[in-house]
Order: C-alpha cells, then sequence, then structure tokens
C-alpha cells in the first residue's frame, strides 16, 4: 500500500509487504499528544480490526512532549513496537519512555532496522 499521511502532516503510516506497519515521522518535528492521537487513529483505520506489528522511525525526532508520551499509553492496532533510532538522544528519549509509562505492547528500542524487523517478526509474543 501507499504511505498515509497522518493528520497534521507530521508523519506517514504503511502497511508493508512483510505485514509490519511502518509509521515514519518526518525530520526534525516535536511530537505532541495530537500528533501520537492521529497516528494511532489513522493505523487503526489502516489496520480495519486487526493487529500488526509495528516500526515506528523516530531517527529524526527532536522531542517528544510529556502529552505525546501519556498518548503511547493508549491501546491501538499495533501488537508490538519497535522504535528505531539513531543517536544517543534518541536511545534517550524512547528509554524514558518505555521505563516511564504502562505501555499497552511489547516495546523495545533499536538501532538497527534489521534487529528490529527480527524482533518485530520472529520474536514470540509475551
Amino acid at each position: 500500500m501507499e504511505p498515509v499521511t497522518v493528520y497534521g502532516g507530521k508523519g506517514t503510516i504503511e502497511l508493508g509487504v512483510n505485514g509490519i506497519i511502518h509509521l515514519k515521522w518526518k525530520p526534525g518535528i516535536v511530537l505532541d499528544g495530537d500528533d501520537v492521537h492521529a497516528a494511532m487513529a489513522t493505523l487503526n483505520k489502516i489496520a480495519d480490526g486487526s493487529e500488526y506489528p509495528m516500526l515506528v522511525d523516530m531517527g529524526t525526532t527532536k522531542a517528544v512532549t510529556r502529552q505525546a508520551k501519556s498518548a503511547f499509553q493508549i491501546p491501538c492496532a499495533a501488537s508490538r513496537i519497535a522504535l528505531l533510532g539513531s543517536s544517543p538522544v534518541d536511545r534517550v528519549i524512547a528509554n524514558f519512555t518505555i521505563a516511564r509509562q504502562t505501555l499497552p505492547c511489547p516495546t523495545r528500542f533499536f538501532t538497527s532496522r534489521d534487529e528490529a524487523l527480527t524482533w518485530l517478526l520472529l520474536s514470540p509474543l509475551p
């Protein structure tokens, strides 16, 4: 499927042929609660009642607001989430979010796309 722009224009979501939903945020953005809610609504629409593993490319995200971090606690159509980043700042943002929240599905941070995809596709759910 072609990428669908998330309401507000800060990212895109697409369902890949491998059965993984890919959420890609635009470079340099600050994510707020409305952005996360819009992404979840787009994901849920694409998933159409099913659940999919999701790869979130956050490698160029500038910051994540407290409201956005809280929104990550809301269940959506993701069965598990791999956060893909590329810098120590990405790791800090992701680990802070993961450690401080009760997330609705297994979530891990990766700097390797291949490792993230392997975890999403091959690891059994807890």
